[in-house]
């Protein structure tokens, strides 16, 4: 199903792709100001792609989140410092054993402004050594996004004590609360 873009009532939208979109999804639920994180697919040529034919590594689609945020409560910057911070963008076309173009990082940007943000943070991480390899996250203007099938919603949360959850998932959602402690909901 293609989702459209809304930006009315405050919201703005982020479309990111940092491995699986179980981990970012993990990641940015618990962030103050972020309304929605929905998994699905982008970047590629298949109309509505399914997670079987991405996994193939041929439709060119990347798993990714469509995060719905109040610029009020957190801005675009922060949200992308919550990416770089719960992947490695420096690895292309991978993240841990996760291994295909359906993996990449990318920022799909939906307007000059977040590109703008994008690039300044990619040129200014990277000027930081922050990582010892350089940063290879794409940045490009947003695609259509694919909502992925309903049990990659809310994967994480409904499945806790699967194993890759344990493995991969849960870590990366603990980094995002020791790194953005003070930007958690519930807080």
């Amino acid at each position: 199903m293609n989702i459209e873009i809304a930006t009315s009532l405050g919201t703005s939208v982020a479309t990111l792709g940092g491995g699986c979109f179980w981990c970012l999804e993990a990641a940015f639920v618990q962030l103050q100001g972020v309304e929605s994180v929905v998994s699905g697919y982008a970047g590629g040529a298949t109309e509505n792609p399914d997670y079987h034919s991405i996994c193939t590594g041929r439709t060119g689609h990347a798993e990714v989140v469509e995060v719905r945020f109040d610029p009020a409560v957190i801005d675009y910057r922060t949200l992308l410092l919550a990416f770089f911070a719960v992947h490695d963008p420096t690895t292309l076309n991978r993240q841990g054993n996760d291994i295909g173009n359906q993996y990449r990082s990318v920022i799909f940007t939906h307007d000059a402004e977040q590109e703008r943000i994008a690039r300044e943070l990619i040129a200014e991480l990277g000027a930081s050594d922050t990582w010892p390899n350089p940063i290879v996250t794409a940045v490009s203007p947003a695609p259509t996004f694919w909502r992925a099938e309903d049990y990659h919603q809310n994967y994480y949360a409904n499945n806790p004590h699967q194993g890759y959850c344990q493995a991969v998932v849960a870590p990366k959602a603990a980094k995002l609360r020791k790194v953005f402690a003070g930007r958690l909901k519930n807080n």
